[in-house]
Formats: C-alpha cells, structure tokens, sequence
C-alpha cells in the first residue's frame, strides 16, 4: 500500500481523476431507463448534482432555477447574499476588478466589522426560495453553525451544510468556543451535512457524530488554493473511495445509510462519473456552475477562503460564460468538452457501464490509466478542441 520516501518514511500512492478509467461490464442499459435520485433524510432529488455553496455560484435566483432542474443549489449564508441587500453593485466590482486587486477587494467586502451578515436576510433568502416550491439548502462556517441554523430552521431551510476546510469532531482550542458537531447534528431539526473529509477515520467519525451527510474533498476545487496555500489534500478518487468505505462500514454496523458527496475537482462529466463509481452518492460542483448565464459571478468564480483576512485559500478565476443553467445540467450541449448537459453524460456513462441506479455505479470496475485523457489525442491537444482544451 506505502512505498518508501526515505529512511523510516512511507508514503501511500493517491490518484485523481485524470488517472483513473471505468471499464464497460457485460450488460448495458438503457441510459433512459437508469435511476439517478440522490436520497438525503426524507428528501429524494431526480439530480444527485449540487452547486457549490459560493458566491460567483448560487444566488436565490440560481437556487430556484437548479431546484426547478431537479438539482441541488447551496445559499452561502457567510457571504454577500446575507451581508448586503442589493448585492448585485458589489457581485460587479468584483467582477470587474483586475487580477491584482481581487483578493484585496474580496477581503475587504467579506470583513465582519464594517459588512456583518444579516440575521434578516438570512431568513429572506430562504424564505425567497421556499416561495418558488423548490428545497432550500444553506451553508455557512461552524463558527456561525449555530445561530444561523436556528434562523434558517424557522424560515423553513430544508438541510444545513457546516463546511470547514478540515471537519473534525475532536478540535482543541482554548481561545474560542469550540463548535460542538455531535450536538449540533442531534438537535438541527433538519439533516445536517458535514464537511469536509478525505479520509476514512473522519468520515467514521462524522458519521458516528450523527451527521445525514458528509462532503468530501480539500482542495481541489477550480477556485481553491489550499493545497498551495497549506500543503494538505488527497487526490479525490482516493479520497473518495476511503471515505465510502468508511460508509459502508458504517452502514454494516449500525444499519444507518449516510450518503458520501464528492466535493470539487470536476470540471466535465466524464469526471463526475467517477466520482460515483468511487463510490460517492452525490457531487458538490462550482466553476461548471460558475459558467452558466444565470450564475450571480458574472463568468468569475471565487473559493470560499478567499477573503479570509490573514491567508486566504483561494482566488478568484475567470470562468466565462458558456450557456444557460439548463444546458450545462441537463442538456442539449453546445460545446464537445463534456462540459455540459451533465445529467446526461452521468445517465449515459452509467447505461454503458450497465448500472441501473447509483448504488450499482459504485460497484463498476476502476482501473489505473494515467494515459486515458491523452491516448489517440494528438489532433485534439494540438488543436485545442475537446479533450485537448
């Protein structure tokens, strides 16, 4: 499993998504016919797809939108949804800064001092979703877990997202109050998903906690820098695979099913594909989203730590525009990348795999292929079309 670095040092070999391949059975099905529903709690969604919980992402209008799709959008509760009530003036400066100002800018929007959040507009905003009969799912620091949760529990939130950059039940701390997750798992009035994870001791422990659902996933995403910034992360199909089986275990054991969602690193929807085959039940999505028309960034995207005052994890990045919401989740794809009509390419992977629903995508055969994305792709590399781009 390990090889050695140096004298007395093993290290485990990890893989992501570029090295990795799924390999065809001997049944295939109907890819009309296969089942998708991705099941949290009571809640059962057609589209196992979430959009990210960030601010270039999901507005209340991006929320309504993927909910009427059959998806899964997340309302940042930390971020300028709840701290400004016109907050459209302040998405374009940020659009319109340049790279050198970005970060600054950010930081300076974000800062709890002169731009707290609002306690009333995080009860509007959801309350604006709910009005459109669709599920609202928010997100916020578990520093702010536990009052925002009572808000968003009366203004009739439907699962509560506590995100970290590295969730654990054991944190040491003495210079704060340290947020208590078995507690807050067991009193939420709604599921609460935790994140994030990567490894199979902290999704156990999630679990064993009471969590309804665990995010997994540090630092991969299009917008984060944390493994720059920090050093720390696991290729996400390794990750992926060892949080699962931890689920499974779990599930043996106690007889309690907590779903695991893959969270960033997929860009198109070859890769999405693996993530299930891993064995993940969902997958958390930004810059895809980042480029639909109805995205509040404006063909930016920005990580979740980026305004962090001292060290920010993340930055902003130019995503473009490239179709609407509905082209990029469900089709007809306009562009030959795979990074559109997701939905799509999952339910067609899956019907040439022969699995009928998610559960049976996770038992599809994974082999090592780190030549996959560049074998017999010279024109498209040379030309930068499809796979080449």
């Amino acid at each position: 499993m390990a090889d050695w670095i140096g004298i007395g040092r093993r290290a485990r070999r990890c893989y992501g998504f570029d090295e990795v391949a799924l390999v065809p059975g001997t049944v295939t099905v109907n890819p009309t016919e296969v089942d998708t529903t991705f099941i949290l709690g009571k809640h059962k969604f057609p589209v196992p797809i979430m959009a990210a919980s960030m601010d270039g992402v999901v507005d209340v209008n991006f929320a309504i939108a993927m909910g009427k799709l059959g998806g899964i959008a997340v309302l940042n509760l930390d971020g300028i949804q709840t701290r400004y009530d016109q907050p459209e003036e302040i998405l374009k400066q940020i659009a319109s800064a340049t790279p050198e100002e970005a970060t600054k800018l950010v930081q300076s929007l974000y800062e709890n001092t002169k731009f707290p959040v609002k306690e009333k507009l995080i009860a509007k905003r959801i309350e604006e979703i709910k009005k459109a009969k669709v599920p609202a799912i928010v997100s916020c620091i578990p520093q702010n877990a536990a009052a925002f949760s009572k808000i968003a529990v009366e203004a009739g939130v439907d699962v509560f997202i506590v995100q970290s950059t590295v969730a654990t039940v054991r944190h040491i701390a003495t210079e704060y109050k340290i947020f208590d997750i078995e507690k807050f798992c067991n009193t939420t009035k709604v599921p609460v998903i935790i994140g994030n994870v990567v490894t199979y001791d902290m999704a156990l422990e999630i679990m064993e906690a009471g969590a309804s659902g665990v995010l997994v996933g540090i630092g991969p995403g299009a917008a984060c820098t944390s493994r720059g910034v920090l050093g720390i992360g696991v290729p996400q199909i390794t990750a992926t695979v060892d949080c699962c089986a931890a689920r499974d275990y779990y599930f043996k054991r106690r007889g309690k099913y907590i779903p695991m969602i893959t969270d960033g690193g997929m860009r198109i929807g070859g890769e999405i594909c693996k993530a299930f085959a891993a064995g993940s039940d969902a997958v958390m999505v930004g810059s895809a989203f980042a480029k639909a028309e109805e995205a509040p960034g404006r063909g930016y995207h920005w990580g979740m730590a980026t305004s962090h005052a001292n060290l920010p994890r993340g930055t902003r990045i130019r995503v473009g525009t490239s179709g609407t919401l509905k082209e990029i989740l469900m089709g007809p794809a306009r562009v030959d990348d795979g990074s559109q009509n997701l939905v799509g390419a999952l339910k067609t992977s899956m019907g040439s795999l022969g699995a009928r629903n998610i559960k049976e995508m996770h038992d599809v055969e994974i082999i090592l292929a780190p030549s996959i994305q560049t074998e017999g792709k010279v024109f498209q590399i040379g030309q930068r079309v499809g796979m080449g781009k």
